[in-house]
């Protein structure tokens, strides 16, 4: 159990402590079943203590969510410079970054999930200085990512590249939920494979979902 932080370090241990433990919590359950009660019990404060660093529950999965897309986009710079052969034809080197972005944003399941819960749960229940701080973080992630598609297409303009960008990021939150259904659907695919026919793998629906943009926006000799 925590003593009273009365220092600005203190405070700063603490809150580092909360989203810590939300991370942890994440990497069990879907965003959904993450409840501020539970996170209280687990970092050792009464509830009304953890309200004191971050105002909901909301509030400490959108830092999350900052967090795990600034560190996505670090790895992301090297990831694309290990996949894409800056000498092939732009359309060889759109199908590299669909597969490239796919298989990276696969392997990251919770940033995901975080995409897919932003605009209908986790911007809700949060104040508008917490809005406008995260939309400020949001715009400047968008950009860097912007600047890393179009360093590696450059045929895109810097409107089509954020497009893309802002896109894929909504198509990675909306294809989790699907490419991850629960146990009954699961079952009842089973039961029945051919209800199931339009199912994919959540690497191959994003890398199907992000070629057909780029491809769509490619600019034609």
């Amino acid at each position: 159990m925590f003593q009273r932080a009365r220092s600005e370090e203190q405070r700063e241990i603490r809150r580092q402590a909360i989203l810590d433990t939300a991370a942890e919590m994440l990497a069990e359950m879907p965003v959904a079943a993450v409840s501020l009660n539970e996170l209280s019990r687990r970092v050792g404060l009464a509830k009304s203590n953890v309200l004191r660093y971050f105002e909901s529950r909301e509030a400490v999965l959108l830092e999350l969510l900052d967090f795990f897309l600034e560190s996505w986009l670090a790895a992301l710079a090297d990831e694309l410079v290990a996949g894409i052969d800056a000498q092939e034809a732009p359309e060889a080197r759109a199908g590299q970054l669909a597969d490239v972005l796919s298989r990276s944003l696969a392997d990251r399941v919770v940033l995901c999930d975080l995409f897919g819960a932003q605009g209908g749960v986790l911007e809700h229940n949060v104040s508008v200085e917490v809005v406008k701080r995260h939309k400020r973080s949001s715009l400047a992630r968008l950009a860097a990512m912007t600047e890393l598609v179009r360093r590696h297409v450059p045929e895109l303009d810097d409107d089509q590249a954020q497009l893309f960008c802002l896109m894929s990021l909504v198509s990675a939150g909306a294809l989790s939920a699907y490419a991850s259904p629960p146990p009954s659907v699961l079952a009842a695919y089973e039961d029945e494979p051919a209800l199931g026919v339009l199912h994919r793998d959540l690497r191959d629906a994003l890398r199907a979902s992000f070629t057909s943009a780029l491809l769509g926006v490619l600019p034609r000799a």
